[in-house]
């Protein structure tokens, strides 16, 4: 009989796809940005599924130990892998996603070797990218300490320069400037970025970063005077525990002048602290490049959590039977569609708003080599905000996803536990959140004080000079229908996040010196900065998406799902944050009840094309790593197999019977015989 159900489970789920009111094959092209990009994901995730080297079901079941081993294992032979078949950077960079396990690799490629490239001279470049690239040595990013992360002007490890034998010496003064957190640093790495305090001629220069090694290459024991291991295990089973999360202490620690990254700066063989010719806003093309991939993970995490609470929603039954007639889908019930289906926009969104962002990192990079730094703060704003509201919201809605999977979700073999508990730090690593909005709410600040001055405003805050009329403007919508007009969508957030940045200019006050806003009060109004910001960047979120929509998108019913996607994002924000809306006049009460009308009428839209949605993501079953997510949707059955997989069940009797449960069970028999 269980069996027979779950048949009609997987039939069922072919009955959703088959009624798709558009091409899947098209929505995966536009998911991914292109045909090619399509094929190459296609033939790495086969690559990685195929291999049982990669397998991944097992790892919230097994040790700290064995899971570090098993990621050694795997970024060796994906490595392996790389090499033999002489995979391109793209396709490296796929087989290590799907390979799915965050490892020592991650801070390699993602810190270590972009610190070099952004902030090292060409001979240095020329002497440690070669090693890095071939894998002869492992790098990390050594920046946070125990004492200090967001606040990096407050590290206190020190660099101070020896002229008599022309070398730094690197220390840990404190317990406090152990450096803490690094990932690949605790077992792994072999030499390290370290961020610390440059001290020569007795002058602090502030921070600088430095090539250290910390591992022989011959046995890989610490070099003498560095004292580093694991921090410990991390939230969730499995997850973010097959990191080396490090910790790091020198004691007078020694290394050649010359392993100072000097792109910017250099101290000379006297000692002499001198600025190079490259202007140090070239470093922010490094933080650009780093910010837009967290925004692009972003989206991946959020779709695959995405992906499975739409299959499994459409699986599930429950209530509604009559006379014994079949259970209503869960995905029917409206309730769960208002808080699934604004997950799923969100993905498609932070999708399009990620594609975006590499457009800017490589615009800003050309025009930092031009010397050109007129959109330098606006660029900045850009990358610290989009990072802070998508890993937010994604961490968030990760969480929501597995609630949507009601009790089946909290298992493991759901890959929802493990998933939020790997993301989630994403909300503080790079820059803390609220700190990140802070500094954007900062740059809005500045750009309202100035906009009486005749300076406008650039790029995505170029809106602001529409000031006049964003600050009276009434909004149009009269009836349901309006607001799908994406010029009506578009004046409310941009009125909205005008109205929101003057009211709070205005409060915190103005400095006589336009250039400058007096912060006195900054800290006071830290909320409704935060709530600026916020806006802001859900501003800049919904913009792209409805640019997006509006290019010549091929296939059969792809532009109109995503123009109703567009729909619901941009009113559930609405919705969500209606308060806004109203108390800054960009709307009546009457407009938001219309809203609202008209999100409900796009849940029904969506429907029938959810689970097709979902398909273009083009995840394989590996990658997914859920059973409730399965793209055959055969749940049940592979819920009952997996449960027997668990150690637990190796023994009918469990450990421990003969100890403990054995002489309790007798004891309450002789208890009951008295």
């Amino acid at each position: 009989m269980a069996m027979d159900a779950a048949a009609a489970d997987v039939d069922h789920l072919a009955a959703e796809r088959a009624a798709a009111g558009f091409d899947v094959e098209e929505m995966k092209v536009a998911w991914a940005g292109s045909r090619h990009a399509v094929e190459v994901a296609d033939r790495m995730a086969r690559l990685v599924a195929s291999d049982p080297v990669f397998r991944k079901d097992n790892r919230t079941m097994i040790s700290r130990k064995e899971l570090f081993k098993d990621t050694l294992r795997k970024a060796a032979h994906a490595w392996k892998r790389i090499v033999e078949l002489r995979l391109t950077e793209e396709e490296a960079g796929l087989l290590r996603l799907y390979v799915d396990q965050p490892g020592y690799v991650d801070l390699h490629w993602g810190m270590f070797v972009p610190a070099i490239k952004g902030q090292g001279t060409e001979e240095q470049q020329k002497k440690w990218l070669p090693l890095a690239y071939k894998f002869q040595i492992i790098g990390c990013y050594a920046q946070t300490e125990l004492g200090h992360g967001s606040n990096v002007q407050g590290l206190e490890t020190t660099a101070t320069f020896d002229p008599k034998t022309d070398e730094f010496v690197i220390h840990s003064p404190t317990l406090t400037s152990s450096k803490w957190w690094p990932g690949g640093l605790g077992k792994a790495s072999t030499h390290a970025v370290v961020y610390a305090r440059l001290i020569t001629e007795g002058k602090d220069y502030g921070i600088h970063g430095f090539i250290v090694q910390l591992r022989s290459l011959e046995d890989h024991s610490p070099l003498p005077g560095v004292t580093l291991g694991d921090i410990g295990g991390k939230f969730g089973s499995g997850a973010y525990n097959s990191m080396d999360n490090g910790v790091l202490r020198f004691d007078h620690v020694r290394i050649p002048r010359n392993q100072m990254l000097m792109r910017l700066s250099q101290v000379t063989r006297e000692g002499k602290y001198v600025h190079s010719d490259v202007p140090k806003q070239l470093l922010y093309g490094t933080m650009v490049f780093v910010r837009q991939a967290i925004v692009a993970d972003a989206s991946k995490a959020l779709s695959r959590a995405v992906c499975i609470a739409v299959r499994y929603s459409a699986i599930r039954k429950q209530f509604g039977s009559q006379d014994g007639g079949p259970e209503t889908q869960v995905l029917n019930y409206r309730t769960q569609q208002s808080r699934l289906f604004p997950l799923l926009a969100s993905a498609y969104a932070f999708r399009f708003v990620g594609e975006w962002l590499k457009w800017l990192y490589t615009d800003v990079t050309q025009k930092l080599e031009a010397k050109d730094y007129s959109t330098l703060q606006e660029a900045h704003a850009c990358t610290a905000g989009l990072k802070a509201v998508t890993t937010s919201a994604t961490a968030d809605a990760i969480e929501e996803c597995r609630k949507l999977c009601g009790g089946h979700g909290y298992l493991n073999s759901s890959g929802l536990p493990e998933l939020f508990a790997v993301y989630v730090p994403a909300c503080t690593y790079e820059g803390d959140n609220v700190v990140l909005l802070l500094q954007v709410a900062k740059i809005l600040m500045k750009t309202v004080s100035q906009l009486n001055s005749g300076k406008q405003p650039v790029g995505t805050m170029a809106y602001m000079g529409n000031v006049q009329y964003l600050m009276q403007c009434k909004c149009a919508v009269n009836t349901a229908e309006d607001w799908l007009n994406p010029a009506f969508i578009q004046e409310a957030f941009e009125a909205r996040a005008l109205r929101m940045a003057v009211n709070c200019a205005q409060n915190i006050g103005q400095a006589a010196n336009q250039e400058d806003v007096c912060f006195a009060g900054f800290s006071e109004r830290s909320p409704d900065l935060l709530e600026v910001a916020v806006a802001h960047i859900q501003l800049i979120i919904v913009t792209k998406f409805i640019e997006k929509v509006q290019q010549d998108i091929p296939g059969h019913g792809v532009k109109e799902q995503l123009q109703n996607l567009c729909n619901v994002y941009a009113l559930y924000i609405l919705h969500k944050h209606l308060g806004d809306f109203l108390a800054t006049g960009c709307i009546t009460p009457q407009q938001g009840a219309l809203a609202n009308e008209q999100l409900g009428k796009l849940y029904a839209q969506v429907r029938p094309n959810a689970v097709a949605l979902v398909d273009a993501f083009n995840y394989t079953d590996h990658y997914l790593g859920s059973v409730l997510g399965r793209y055959d949707g055969n749940v049940y059955p592979a819920l009952y197999e997996e449960a027997w997989k668990d150690p637990l069940n190796e023994t009918v009797v469990p450990e421990g019977y003969h100890e403990y449960l054995r002489p309790l069970l007798k004891q309450q028999l002789r208890l009951s015989r008295l």
